[in-house]
C-alpha cells in the first residue's frame, strides 16, 4: 500500500472514531467513560495522517520536474482502496447497538454482586407503589435474594423485547468495559397482560410494570425470572441502550 493511502485511511479512522465520540454513537460500543480516550485517539489520529500527507506534498514538490521529463511512476493499486470500505462504513452509517439477535444466541445469568454473596446484606427496596429498577438489579434480587425484597413488590423495569421460542422476554445487555463482553439479562413476561408485549417486533423497547414470581430465576434458565405483569408501553430507544 502506497502512503498516499495509509494516510487518507488514517485520517478516515481517526475522522470516524471523532464523528462517534462526539454525536453520541460510541454508546453503541463501549462504556460512557472511555468517550475521552476516543475523542483522543481520533484527534491524533488525524493530526498523524494530516502532517504526513503535508510532508509528502512538500517532498512531492522537488520530484515534479523529474515526472515531467518522462521518468516513469507508479500509481496505488485499486485493491488497497478497497480498505476504505470499511472506514466509510463506520464514518457514514454506524452500526446499531446489540439487540435480540445477541440475546438469543448469548446465554444469559444473573450478575453476582457483593450482596449477592451475602444475600442477608440486600437491602430492602425504596418506599412507593411502583418501585424503578435496574433490569439488572431485579435479576439480581430474583436470583439470589433469600429474604424476598422483591416479594409482593411492584416494580418498573425498561428494557427489549426478545421472542424466544414460546416466551417473550424483556432484555437488557450489561457490558464491562465494550459491546464484546456484553452479556443478557432477561426477564419472562407473564400474565394477560403480557399480550401487549408480545405482540410487539421484537428489538421494540418498553416500560413494564409487574411483581416477581419468587423462585422462578434459576441456574438452569439462566437466572430469568418470571414477571406477572401489570402495564405494558412502548418508549424509545435510549441513547445508552446497555447497563454497566
Amino acid at each position: 500500500m502506497r502512503r498516499e493511502t495509509q494516510n487518507i485511511l488514517l485520517v478516515l479512522l481517526g475522522g470516524a472514531l471523532l464523528k462517534i465520540a462526539i454525536n453520541g454513537d460510541y454508546l453503541r460500543y463501549v462504556k460512557p467513560s472511555q468517550q475521552v480516550w476516543l475523542l483522543g485517539g481520533g484527534a491524533v489520529m488525524v493530526i498523524l495522517g494530516v502532517v504526513a500527507m503535508a510532508r509528502d506534498l512538500l517532498a512531492a514538490r522537488g520530484t515534479r520536474e523529474e515526472q515531467a521529463c518522462g521518468h516513469e511512476h507508479h500509481h496505488p493499486a485499486r485493491s488497497a482502496w478497497l480498505l476504505m470500505v470499511p472506514v466509510l462504513a463506520v464514518f457514514l452509517i454506524a452500526p446499531p447497538a446489540l439487540g435480540s439477535d445477541s440475546v438469543t444466541r448469548t446465554p444469559a445469568r444473573a450478575p453476582r454482586t457483593e450482596a449477592a454473596r451475602d444475600a442477608a446484606t440486600f437491602p430492602p427496596l425504596p418506599a412507593g407503589q411502583v418501585v424503578p429498577l435496574p433490569v439488572s438489579e431485579f435479576v439480581t434480587r430474583a436470583g439470589w435474594d433469600s429474604g424476598g425484597t422483591l416479594d409482593g413488590r411492584t416494580v418498573s423495569l425498561s428494557g427489549f423485547v426478545v421472542h424466544d421460542g414460546g416466551d417473550t422476554l424483556l432484555a437488557r445487555l450489561r457490558i464491562s468495559c465494550c459491546a464484546a463482553d456484553a452479556f443478557p439479562l432477561t426477564v419472562r413476561l407473564t400474565g394477560p397482560a403480557a399480550a401487549t408485549a408480545i405482540a410487539l417486533p421484537a428489538d421494540s423497547w418498553i416500560e413494564v410494570t409487574g411483581q416477581a414470581v419468587p423462585d422462578t430465576a434459576t441456574a438452569e434458565n439462566g437466572y430469568t425470572p418470571d414477571l406477572t405483569v401489570r402495564t405494558v408501553r412502548e418508549v424509545p430507544a435510549p441513547e445508552d441502550p446497555y447497563e454497566y
